[in-house]
């Protein structure tokens, strides 16, 4: 086995060398410079030695004349292998001054092999006494030396120069990465902070290292040295175990990633919805380094996503209610005009006819109820009125008796004096139910609720003292509860849409959303006080009308309005309907020509178009042809055609359509007989 002295002061130089020898059934020893390469060889002389030129404290040149010149070194083989002496006259140097090889840094190794092989045979076929010998005189060697040796650390000064310059730039190209580096680490913690993203590391012995908006999320101070312990501490009661058992699971798993949920209640009482993400490092023989990730507060989130399901389920509560109110109000059409109708007849019997304004009533509520709907899908245009708000109260009465229930005390203190509010009834309605429901809901074991009416007036001195008050005369409607109250934290968001304390089964968070808005499309305000274990308080302000307007509908009957004898066009596809209407107007002598459909009501237009003075159509007819196509069309031929549209999608069409006008020549379904009969002669007594 070949002993061969490696001499080089880089450590990677001297690996590199060390394992392709030992490799080839080589044994290997290292120096650091010359002298110590000549103290080794002295002591354990070696087959070969292998030297770099530029070391420190002795270099290659000087242990090659030392090396030459020793008596018991000199016969054995010097390699010089280099990569900062590559000129020629630095090979011619060594080569002179008794190497037996000159190899340039990075050899190959099967070319390093075949050199060092070359060596070896040469020295075997060499006679042991005929070393090679330095040629020409010392003196002259020396010069050569010293001028090499010159030139070199003139090199090397410039090269260091060059090195020196190219390492200022590396450090101000290193400062600037590292500045930008910073600034990004920076922007990344704000925007972590900002979303609310922690980061983590677990490590198998339990202890974790948490990133800053980690214990900001987990509500603990930065003091602590956090633990997985501690970690579940903070996590839910109801979660605990299951993320325990599912964190154990994951880590002796072969998943190297995993996702989860689950909530935080913190310190403070608040909970929280947490979703960590993490993936594991292992060792190449599978056990774990560690396990990073993130953790992120999607509380918010989860907020609004609920939000969005719950204005789906609203969206198509409304839909479903649009399209269903078309035929509903029909129905109810039907029932209003057969009720009406009845409630004049001559031969029925007082009880009979009180039964019949109790049915028109209903139907009229229904209506109401069918309007209501459809808020929740639609800005859909009030109806209002001139009415007394001590008589919405009063009708009332009873269905908010039957939400409370028997645990629940009810009191009713109406003002003495008229209310006159010029509002939408049905909105009204609204109001009162949706105040009373949340008061129900906060009483949870029994307690009493009262509904008061009264006058209040501010002026300029008054007004500013009640918040969103102003100077004027108001109607007041208050609903009082012995309830749980609301907190000075939540009482400023009550009115916020989709906002709720309640569980999902049992609030939407648009009751008191839909009072609020219901309230300012009345020009009013509504104010609320309430204490915590004490009960709640909504007042509602509603301008009061001191003086009622001339134009409140009076009640009407069908008989005492004038009928006629004129001819009437009715196109209406339902036939219930069609055949109610029809009763009503011919009961008052007029004579009605009736169509189911657009097609239909041409071809009666073709016959009987001379005779005909009204045109009472629905809107959305069947086959394509609308209403107003139809009366655009007999206008053209008829120019003083009077026309009555109606439609059972509600008065919100009206906002779609300018030509509309409701009460004049639109009628909203379903209607009274009594109605239909003012409007029919109003409009055909047009001149």
């Amino acid at each position: 086995m070949t002993h061969i002295l490696i001499v080089d002061d880089k450590e990677e130089n001297l690996y590199y060398l060390r394992v392709l020898l030992t490799g080839h059934d080589c044994t290997v020893t290292s120096a650091r410079h010359g002298a110590e390469a000549l103290v080794k060889a002295r002591q354990n002389p070696p087959d070969i030695v292998i030297s770099d030129l530029l070391m420190p404290v002795m270099d290659g040149y000087t242990l090659l004349r030392h090396w030459k010149s020793d008596a018991r070194l000199k016969m054995v083989p010097f390699i010089v292998y280099t990569a900062t002496y590559t000129e020629a006259e630095d090979e011619r140097l060594a080569l002179d001054l008794g190497a037996d090889a000159f190899i340039l840094k990075p050899a190959e190794p099967e070319d390093f092999l075949v050199r060092l092989h070359e060596v070896q045979n040469k020295t075997a076929s060499t006679t042991p006494t005929l070393p090679k010998e330095p040629v020409g005189d010392e003196k002259g060697l020396l010069e050569v030396y010293n001028r090499t040796l010159i030139r070199k650390l003139e090199e090397k000064t410039l090269q260091q120069e060059e090195t020196n310059q190219a390492l200022l730039q590396d450090i101000a190209k290193r400062k600037l990465v590292e500045e930008q580096l910073r600034a990004n680490e920076e922007r990344l913690n704000e925007a972590q902070h900002l979303a609310r993203i922690g980061s983590w590391i677990w490590q198998p012995d339990g202890t974790m290292l948490w990133s800053e908006t980690m214990f900001q999320l987990f509500g603990m101070s930065n003091d602590l040295s956090p633990t997985f312990e501690h970690f579940l501490t903070v996590v839910h009661p109801d979660d605990r175990e299951q993320v325990k058992d599912s964190f154990q699971e994951w880590i002796v798993s072969d998943h190297i990633s995993m996702e989860m949920e689950y909530r935080l209640h913190l310190p403070d009482g608040s909970t929280r919805m947490i979703v960590a993400i993490g993936r594991i490092e292992r060792h190449a023989n599978g056990p774990v380094i560690c396990a990073t990730g993130t953790c992120q507060d999607i509380t918010e989130r989860r907020k609004l996503e609920a939000q969005f399901r719950q204005a789906q389920k609203m969206e198509a509560i409304g839909q479903l209610a649009s399209g269903v109110a078309h035929d509903f109000n029909n129905i109810l059409g039907v029932i209003m005009m057969q009720a009406g109708l009845m409630s004049v007849e001559k031969d029925i019997s007082s009880k009979l006819r009180d039964s019949a304004v109790e049915i028109e009533k209903a139907a009229q509520r229904a209506g109401n109820l069918t309007r209501q709907m459809l808020l929740f899908s639609r800005q859909q245009a009030m109806r209002p009125h001139d009415i007394d708000l001590n008589d919405v109260v009063t009708n009332m009465t009873k269905m908010l008796h039957r939400i409370l229930g028997e645990d629940v005390e009810m009191q009713f203190k109406l003002s003495s004096t008229p209310l006159v509010i010029h509002a939408d009834a049905g909105m009204i309605d609204q109001i009162l139910l949706n105040l009373t429901v949340n008061a129900r809901d906060a009483m949870t074991t029994g307690g009493r609720l009262v509904i008061e009416t009264s006058t209040v007036a501010f002026d300029e001195v008054t007004a500013p003292q009640t918040p969103q008050a102003r100077p004027g005369s108001f109607a007041c409607v208050s609903v009082s509860d012995t309830g749980c109250g609301i907190s000075s934290e939540i009482l400023p968001r009550i009115f916020e849409p989709f906002f709720t304390t309640k569980d999902v089964s049992k609030g939407t968070g648009l009751g008191l959303a839909t009072v609020f808005g219901i309230v300012n499309q009345h020009q009013g305000w509504i104010n609320v006080s309430s204490e915590v274990g004490q009960g709640t308080i909504f007042r509602v302000y509603l301008p009061r009308l001191t003086k009622p307007s001339n134009t409140k509908t009076a009640q009407l009957s069908p008989t005492s309005v004038r009928g006629g004898s004129e001819t009437i066009l009715l196109i209406e596809d339902d036939s219930y309907l069609r055949s109610s209407i029809r009763h009503a107007l011919s009961s008052l002598g007029y004579h009605v020509l009736e169509a189911a459909s657009g097609a239909e009501a041409l071809e009666i237009w073709k016959l009987h178009h001379d005779k005909i003075l009204l045109l009472l159509t629905d809107l959305v007819l069947p086959g394509g042809i609308t209403g107003r196509d139809l009366a655009e069309q007999f206008l053209q031929q008829a120019p003083k055609l009077k026309v009555i549209y109606s439609s059972g999608y509600g008065v919100e069409i009206i906002s779609k359509h300018a030509f509309l006008k409701e009460d004049i020549n639109f009628l909203a379904k379903p209607f009274e007989a009594a109605k239909l009969a003012q409007i029919v002669r109003n409009t055909l007594d047009k001149t």
